[in-house]
């Protein structure tokens, strides 16, 4: 499966999500980076994308077999979660 499979579905709207929360886009730049296949700036096109076997992985542990990924709500939760941790 492709990344551009697994993320075209979810990811404008909890991109949408995130940008009306100013408050969230440090976490949010940091999250993306962190989650980064390694080497991501290697490939065309240069996204830090999650590697798509660990991003599968992720979705199928914390939502099972939810069709269309998480909510927008659930990225903001999450989002909010990471930010209260230190780095």
């Amino acid at each position: 499966m492709s990344n551009r499979h697994q993320l075209g579905g979810w990811v404008g709207p909890a991109a949408v999500a995130v940008a009306v929360r100013p408050g969230l886009w440090g976490v949010a730049a940091r999250q993306c980076l962190r989650l980064a296949g390694p080497g991501w700036w290697r490939r065309w096109p240069p996204l830090p994308v999650p590697d798509p076997a660990y991003l599968r992985f992720r979705l199928q542990t914390a939502f099972g077999d939810r069709a269309g990924g998480p909510a927008p709500a659930d990225v903001v939760a999450y989002l909010k979660w990471c930010r209260q941790f230190p780095s």
